[in-house]
């Protein structure tokens, strides 16, 4: 799914993508994205053909962007739309979503969200695992060095099969 929607994103931004600048632009852009983050990211700098370094810089930074302001600022926006009618149902998924994964992020607490963070699965990743630890009132500064950390791992795994650094092993 990550790389369909890589592909679709990619197709969207062809335009400025022929660049070096563009291409760059296009990577960070992707890389904020929910759902894709940082892994999409370094799929899309491989297909765009960016250097390693410079394309884990760029998702790296890009994706870590939107945890202060998941971590600081979510509970207050889900707050406002609990009032909204229309906004009712998404939080109620939201609010599902939530109480499905907390478990595993409650029991380790810091570690908790690293891990989910940095094992890049579906599901997983900086955006969802700074709107557990917010809804889960865990301390800011914690949850915020814990997706970090969770980012910066995902990056060394992504970035290892997005470039292929496994067929040089093997």
């Amino acid at each position: 799914m990550t790389e369909t929607l890589v592909e679709f994103f990619l197709n969207i931004f062809s335009g400025i993508s022929s660049s070096e600048i563009g291409k760059s632009i296009t990577v960070f852009i992707v890389s904020m994205l929910p759902i894709i983050e940082l892994r999409g990211g370094l799929i899309a700098a491989a297909l765009l053909d960016l250097s390693l370094i410079k394309a884990f810089i760029i998702c790296f930074l890009a994706n870590i962007i939107p945890i202060p302001f998941i971590l600081w600022l979510i509970r207050k926006v889900i707050d406002w739309m609990r009032k909204i009618k229309c906004f009712k149902k998404f939080v109620k998924w939201l609010d599902k979503k939530v109480e499905n994964k907390k478990g595993q992020i409650e029991k380790y607490g810091f570690w908790g969200i690293v891990a989910f963070v940095g094992i890049p699965l579906p599901g997983t990743g900086a955006w969802t695992g700074s709107l557990i630890a917010a809804m889960l009132d865990m301390d800011k500064k914690k949850a915020f060095l814990a997706a970090v950390l969770g980012v910066f791992i995902a990056g060394i795994i992504m970035a290892i099969f997005s470039y292929g650094v496994l067929d040089l092993i093997f």
